[in-house]
């Protein structure tokens, strides 16, 4: 991976604009599951907007995090079908292990 750079008077600018490209480029594909009846698709993790945080109060907010990455239909049939918050346990433990976390490494993921 190469960076290049700009100087302009006394300062650097470093574009990472190929680095981060690569990076998204090299992450896992949406992860297809099913429970209990129901089918979703997780993204991968590292691919959730930065300003996740911000719209659901807090990345611990696993509902919330259910309703951004799922949508709230699909958060309804999850409720509809009884899950409960160990099935939302088993998600995130499997979705992290798959995106190449440790179970508890992203609270993000360990929110989902």
């Amino acid at each position: 991976m190469s960076t290049s750079s700009k100087k302009s008077v006394g300062t650097e600018v470093v574009e990472l604009d190929l680095i981060a490209q690569q990076r998204r480029d090299a992450l896992p594909k949406p992860t297809n599951y099913t429970l209990f009846g129901v089918a979703f698709t997780m993204p991968p993790i590292k691919s959730l907007p930065m300003d996740l945080q911000e719209r659901i109060g807090s990345l611990e907010n696993g509902y919330g995090v259910m309703v951004e990455c799922l949508g709230e239909e699909k958060v309804q049939e999850m409720v509809d079908a009884g899950y409960t918050l160990g099935d939302l346990e088993v998600i995130a433990e499997d979705w992290q292990k798959r995106n190449g976390l440790a179970p508890g490494e992203s609270k993000a993921s360990r929110a989902s």
